[in-house]
């Protein structure tokens, strides 16, 4: 298989963007990045949504535009980026879709437990709904979660069997 449009996700977080050089190193020349960020605005009830809307979406363009900036310093020329308004997970799916990606580089934050259950997980959601392959890359600092029954490696405890 020959990748040479790959979408990264980015949310803005450092966790995020080291999806960027894994996608890099999987690329075969030439390619190009796709840089996508999904934005959603949280209203309060009773409030205009439509400045938080514009904002956040402005503020998104402003972060890709510093991303492919950066990665035009290190010679990395062919980047486009596209900010979508909607959930993660939903943007991810579509824009790998019309952009004809042949890859999605997507980072794991990791969460489990509350974190995962009242967040999701986006790259779980990605995966799930969409043909295009995904490469999901751990971010470093993230927490290692065995499967249940499982101990986690390096924990020195013995898996518990159901």
């Amino acid at each position: 298989m020959k990748l040479t449009k790959i979408l990264v996700p980015l949310d803005g977080s450092s966790r995020a963007a080291v999806a960027i050089d894994t996608a890099i190193d999987l690329a075969a020349a030439p390619f190009s990045l796709v840089l996508l960020r999904a934005a959603e605005a949280h209203a309060l009830p009773g409030v205009d949504p439509t400045e938080m809307q514009v904002n956040v979406v402005h503020e998104a363009e402003e972060y890709l535009a510093s991303v492919r900036d950066d990665l035009a310093k290190q010679g990395i020329t062919n980047v486009e980026t596209s900010v979508w308004y909607g959930a993660p997970a939903h943007a991810i799916i579509e824009g790998a879709r019309l952009q004809k990606a042949d890859l999605i580089v997507m980072s794991s934050h990791g969460r489990s437990g509350l974190g995962r259950l009242i967040l999701g997980s986006v790259a779980e959601s990605v995966l799930r709904g969409t043909t295009v392959p995904v490469c999901i890359v751990r971010s470093p600092g993230a927490p290692l979660e065995a499967p249940q029954g499982q101990a986690t490696p390096g924990s020195g405890k013995a898996g518990v069997h159901v």
